[in-house]
Parts: structure tokens; sequence; C-alpha cells
């Protein structure tokens, strides 16, 4: 006589809480670089949680040069369970691929996950400043990891779709009025983070029209914005 095995426990459900909070001079999701690393002058702090706020938690990690993150989609409102492909901008917009073969934001958990270059630590105080993130202000961080470059380096890799799709770069233009207020308004590393976010163009891929004026929000201003080809100018601050 055989016996059945005895079944599994039904898994419990996971519960998570944020160990810090970004802080970035980027605001909302228009304009936030579509990959962790593109704006590389692009500046942000990590800021423990009063939990883990403590010279402790970070002790070691001045040892290394680049974090990974995990941290949550809270900008993202809109469900969609069960949606099993994506269009990815780099694709245009309009090619579908699986889920599972994308980096996008709608996700069957709203979990992303990116690289970032260690700036400076600060222990008291608990906030580690990183350069390259592509999250946006107040965005929840459930665990940060060292980078491991043994570990976590392929290079030579096939990457996918992304490797026969290049990303087109626009020329951003700053007229003269308005760069003397950015030269005002932003240090220089933050007006470099602005032209590098501005050059990947962060437009939906279905819109085109070369009137049609875009805000993006950074550092408390919003940057106005038109795009015509290959061209970005900025035409305002307000």
């Amino acid at each position: 006589m055989t016996t059945d095995p005895p079944l599994s426990p039904a898994p419990q459900p996971l519960e998570i809480r944020p160990v810090a909070r970004f802080r970035s001079p980027v605001e909302g999701k228009f304009g936030l670089p579509r990959q962790a690393g593109i704006a590389e002058n692009l500046r942000g702090e990590i800021v423990l949680e009063q939990e883990w706020n403590s010279p402790e938690a970070l002790r070691g990690l001045e040892g290394f040069d680049y974090l990974w993150l995990i941290w949550g989609f809270s900008l993202n409102r809109e469900s969609r369970p069960g949606q099993l492909t994506v269009r990815p901008p780099r694709l245009g917009g309009n090619v579908r691929v699986g889920v599972f073969a994308s980096r996008s934001p709608f996700r069957p958990n709203p979990l992303g996950l990116s690289s970032v270059k260690i700036s400076s630590i600060d222990p008291r105080k608990g906030v580690i400043t990183v350069l390259g993130a592509d999250l946006a202000d107040g965005t929840p961080i459930y665990d940060i990891k060292p980078y491991i470059e043994y570990a976590d380096s392929h290079p030579g890799v096939r990457s996918g779709f992304t490797d026969g799709s290049s990303w087109r770069r626009l020329e951003v233009i700053v007229p003269e009025e308005v760069a003397v207020r950015l030269d005002a308004l932003f240090s220089p590393q933050d007006r470099e983070a602005l032209k590098e976010i501005l050059a990947e163009d962060p437009r939906p891929r279905y819109q085109n029209d070369p009137q049609r004026v875009y805000g993006l929000k950074f550092g408390k201003r919003e940057i106005l914005f038109r795009a015509e080809g290959d061209t970005l100018i900025i035409i305002n601050i307000d």
C-alpha cells in the first residue's frame, strides 16, 4: 500500500516594507530615464527609514562602487493583472514582446531592479548619494545590495531585441536666455543630468508633433520643451 506524500502548506503572502525612500529631482514618471545608468550625472539620495537608520546597517558599504536597488513602481496606479505582453519603447511602442522579455514597469509584481553608482555615504544621517538612478522622487526601496563585479558582470552577452534596435539620442538646444536661467537655478551637475534626460527623448513613442509643448518636472521646476526630428529645444522654465 502506498501513501501520497503530504501536501506542502499553501504559501503565505509575502509582506515587504520599505527600508528607504528615494529623493530625486525627477518628480514623476515623465522624464524618468528608461534604464539606470543612462543619465549618469543624475544625482539622488537613498534615505534610510528610521528602523534601519544606523551606521551599523551601512558598515562596510564604503568598499563598493555600485549598488543593486530593489524598489516599487509606486507611480503605477493602473493595474494590469495577467498582462502577458508589453510594447517596449525601444521597439517604437508598436511591437509586442513577452512581459518576462522586457523591463516594463507593468509587471506581475510591481518591483523594479536598478544598479546605481555610489557617490557618497553619510552613515550618521543614513543617506547614500547615488548617480544614474531611474527612480522618481519618493520611490520606496525594499532592499539594498552591493554590486559585485565577478558575479554580476557578464560582458559580451546577448541582450535580445536591444542588440538590434539602437536608441536615437536628440540634440538638446538651450537658447541663450534660457541658459541664463538654467545657470541660476541648477548646479552644473544637475544641468548635465537634465540634458541627459532630455537627450533620451522622454516623449511617448506615438507622439511626434513638433508644435506640441511638453513639461518635465525637474528640481521643483517645470522644464518646457518641444522636439522636432533629431532636435529638442528647451523653451522656458516655470
